[in-house]
C-alpha cells in the first residue's frame, strides 16, 4: 500500500506465539492488540500456529508458499505491528525470527521491509534477566528492519504472571502494559497518517500555486 485512505481504521498485524497452543505469548499478544483495537485500530493475528506453517525462509528460492505471502501481503499493508516472542536462551525464538526473516521479501517496496510502521515489543521469559536482554534484541531487529519501536515495552516475567485463559491475566499492571504498547503502536499510526494527509494537501496547494502563473499567461494569450 502506498497510499493513505483516510477514511480507513488503520490496520495493526501483531505476530507473535510459540508452537504450544495457548501459550502465555500469544495471549499476551492478545491483549496489545485488544488495546490497539480500543484506540482505534483493526487488528489482524498471526499466532503460533500460523508461524508454525511458515517454512524456512531461503532468499535465493523464489517460490513462496501461500503462508509466506499471505504474512507478506498483510504486513504490506499494515499501517503499525505487535511483535511478541518468549524469550530462549537470551534471544528472539526461532519461530518469530522466521517470520521477520521472511519480510525480506518487502525490501523493494516503496515503504521496505517495516518503514514508516510503529512496532510495538513484547517479551515473554522465565525470569527478569532474559526478559530484559531479548526486548532489547527484539528493538534492535525492529530498527534493522527500518521500524520505529513504540517508546514503551512489555517484559514480562512468567514466573510471576500467569495467562489463566485468552482474556485473564493473574497482574492487572501487566494487562495496561500490554495495552498500553497496543495504544501507542495504534497512535503512532493514525498520527502518522495525519501527517501524511498534511504533507500532502501542502504539496498539493504548492503544485496548484505553481501552476497559477501558467494558467493566467494562458489566458492573457
Amino acid at each position: 500500500m502506498t497510499r493513505f485512505d483516510q477514511n480507513r481504521r488503520p490496520l495493526v498485524i501483531g505476530i507473535g506465539g510459540t508452537t504450544r497452543a495457548a501459550s502465555s505469548t500469544e495471549r499476551a499478544l492478545g491483549f496489545a492488540l485488544r488495546g490497539a483495537e480500543h484506540a482505534g485500530a483493526r487488528t489482524r493475528l498471526f499466532g503460533g500456529t500460523f508461524l508454525h506453517s511458515l517454512p524456512h525462509y531461503a532468499p535465493e528460492s523464489t517460490q513462496r508458499t501461500d503462508e509466506q505471502i499471505e504474512l507478506i501481503e498483510a504486513v504490506r499493508s499494515a499501517d503499525a505491528l505487535i511483535i511478541a516472542t518468549p524469550g530462549y536462551h537470551g534471544g528472539v525464538s526461532g519461530l518469530v525470527k522466521n517470520a521477520l526473516d521472511t519480510l525480506e521479501e518487502l525490501r523493494a517496496d516503496e515503504r521496505p521491509y517495516l518503514d514508516g510502521r510503529a512496532v510495538g515489543c513484547i517479551v515473554t521469559a522465565y525470569g527478569w534477566q532474559a526478559a530484559g536482554s531479548v526486548l532489547t534484541s527484539l528493538r534492535s531487529i525492529v530498527h534493522a528492519l527500518r521500524g520505529w519501536p513504540t517508546p514503551f515495552g512489555a517484559g514480562i516475567n512468567t514466573l510471576e504472571t500467569r495467562f489463566e485463559s485468552a482474556d485473564t491475566c493473574s497482574d492487572p499492571k501487566v494487562v495496561e502494559q500490554l495495552a498500553m504498547v497496543g495504544q501507542q503502536a495504534a497512535q503512532f499510526a493514525l498520527a502518522f497518517r495525519s501527517q501524511h494527509a498534511v504533507a500532502s494537501s501542502v504539496n498539493e496547494a504548492d503544485d496548484t500555486d505553481a501552476a497559477r502563473p501558467k494558467r493566467i499567461l494562458a489566458l492573457a494569450n
